[in-house]
This record gives C-alpha cells, structure tokens and sequence, in this order.
C-alpha cells in the first residue's frame, strides 16, 4: 500500500498501528489480522489532511431492554438497563478520551452512519430485528461454555406513551411477550419511550451533539440506577455509557442521525481500543471497537465490517484468567442479520405486503 501521509497523519498512522492488539482467537486464518489492520491504515490514509485538522470524536453506549439471553421468567420478560460498573460522575471530552485510533475509527464509522437513509415510524408499527446469538450456557460462578448461535426475532411497539406490552421475542421455538414485571400484587406501570424502551423517535429526538447526548445518556442512567439502589460504588460511568451504547445498536433500528453522534460520542469515552479481527456469532469476521471492563474481567467489542463499516454485532471474551476460563475464552457473540419496520406482531418483513 502507497503511504499517502506524512507529518502528523503519519504519527497517527503510526500510533494506530502500536494500539492494534492481538486477536483472541487462535483460529483465525493466516494473513487476516494483517488484513484488517491495513484496511484500518486505510481509513486513516482516506481522512488525508482531514485527519489533523480537526478535534476527534470519541465514543459511548446506550441500552436496550433485552437481555442477551432472553431471561423469561412465567412466559414474562422483565426488561431492565444493564449496565454494570462504579463512580457518580461522567468524565468530561476535556478530561476523557478515547486512544486517537479508535476514535478515527469511529469517526468513519460514523459518517458512513450518516448517510443511510432515515425512515417514517408510526406510533401503532413495531420495529423487527432478527438476530443471532450465542450466550453462556455454563453454571453462574463456574467455567463458561459457549452455546451454539440461535436465532433469535424481536418485535417493540413503537408507541411513544407508557406502555406494559412492550413486544414479543421469538426464540428457541417459542414466543415470549416482552411485558413491564411487578412484584405480585403490585399494579403494573407502563413504561414511556425512552432508554429503557428507545423507540425510532426517541431516538430521533436524542441530541446530536456529542457532549450533549453523552450528558443525556449519563442522567438516565444515573436515574435508573437510583430507582434500583446502585451503590455509587458500583458505578462506572463509562462503562455504563459503553453498555448502554452497546444495547442500542444491537436490537434497534436507528436514525442516521443519531447513529453518527451515537459512534462520536463513544469515542469520547476513554478506554475505547480497537480489536483489528473481531468475529461475530455468524462469523462474519471484521474491524471491532472495543472496550475493558476490569471490574468483570472482559472484554466487549463491537464488530464493523472491515470494508463497508457496517454493524455487524458483537463478542465479548476474558481479558484475564479466572473461575469463567483462560484468558481469551469467548463469553459471548451475537450477529444482526436483519432490521425492519413491520405492522403487527409476529409479522416478518418477507411476509409484509
């Protein structure tokens, strides 16, 4: 490959490449993390003078309902924000960042983001997203053992005001309401659009400013947290933002806009890397970004395709040694394999007329 930079753009070239771990995996093809890493100069060599001209974004995640492995209790979903982590206040883009090649990476990723197309939702419509997923099957505590990738459908009601019937989940043969969960006895309290149900217009609502989205995202959280007595000790900002970032894209359909100051607002969240060969749970091989939960021992990346910059899903492995396994022990995987806007429950988009 031509080396098309020089100066600054070079040193961040070159920074990059000093930033690209090691895969994970042991069963990758010979040549393919030297692939990825030069589609990643790539990207760097496209932003040209661009590159240095510019403060770089940074970024974050919000959350979806839906726990990765579907957790049904009497055919009811109780859908909660999981976040995990410590601390009480969010870090600021003038005292946190992340490393400059993932925030290149991002930026990138985040003006392919952009230019998709926006599309009209209506308040009675339900957006549909078919996954695949692979989860931990092992016992809570003990080694993980990695479950085969299931298919896995979503329907959410995009209804903007409060709602107990939030949508269905198809998976392992059977259909299981996603439904607003009380304690017996206790009258049920619908849930408004929002973080905890991020319908296509809430979304669109979000700011688009990075700072600004980041600062919404960190109050919701905050305010979920609160509502479930989190210790502030058990609070990791932007670990939580990573998470809840993290959920949005997997099981949403997401505005344009909003995606892009999603990806730039993440790479304002310090710890965010790059994992040049990352696999999904239909593996699909791309670019991943990722970050380190030290508290929990993982890793959780964010896989892009390598060439389009499309989400393609995303995997999570050990960082460490521990009761869960060796280090680089894969804990989870997961794959978008479709997204669309359907009428009624339990309708698929090649069935809509």
């Amino acid at each position: 490959m031509n080396d098309r930079t020089s100066g600054p753009a070079r040193a961040e070239r070159e920074e990059l490449a000093r930033l690209l771990p090691a895969p994970a995996e042991r069963d990758l093809p010979p040549g393919r993390h030297l692939h990825h890493k030069e589609s990643l100069m790539q990207l760097i060599d496209q932003d040209g003078d661009r590159a240095t001209a510019r403060p770089r974004p940074r970024l974050l995640r919000p959350a979806v309902l839906l726990p990765a492995a579907g957790l049904a209790l009497g055919g009811v979903l109780f859908t909660t924000l999981a976040v995990t982590g410590q601390d009480e206040t969010p870090r600021t883009a003038a005292t946190a960042t992340a490393p400059r090649g993932a925030a290149v990476l991002l930026d990138r990723i985040a003006t392919v983001a952009s230019k998709s197309d926006a599309i009209e939702v209506g308040d009675g419509q339900f957006v549909y997203v078919r996954t695949l997923q692979a989860g931990n099957e092992g016992k809570f505590g003990g080694p993980v053992k990695l479950g085969k990738p299931g298919e896995r459908e979503v329907w959410m009601t995009q209804k903007s005001g409060p709602v107990i019937d939030e949508g269905l989940i198809h998976e392992d043969g059977r259909y299981y309401p996603i439904t607003v969960g009380v304690p017996d006895g206790e009258k049920p309290i619908g849930y408004p659009a929002g973080l905890n149900r991020p319908t296509y217009t809430w979304l669109a609502s979000l700011p688009t400013d990075p700072d600004a989205l980041l600062r919404r995202l960190a109050g919701e959280i905050t305010a979920d947290q609160d509502a479930r007595n989190t210790p502030a000790g058990e609070r990791d900002p932007d670990q939580d933002a990573f998470d809840a970032i993290g959920e949005l894209l997997r099981e949403t359909l997401m505005p344009p806009r909003t995606a892009a100051a999603l990806y730039k607002a993440a790479a304002r969240i310090p710890g965010v890397s790059v994992d040049p060969d990352a696999v999904d749970a239909a593996g699909r091989h791309g670019i991943g970004v990722a970050r380190d939960n030290t508290s929990a021992g993982w890793r959780t990346a964010w896989v892009f395709d390598a060439k389009s910059l499309e989400y393609l899903g995303e995997r999570s492995y050990l960082i460490r040694d521990s009761s869960m396994g060796r280090k680089g022990t894969v804990t989870g995987r997961s794959a978008v394999l479709e997204r669309a806007v359907v009428d009624s429950l339990r309708e698929k988009p090649s069935t809509k007329a």
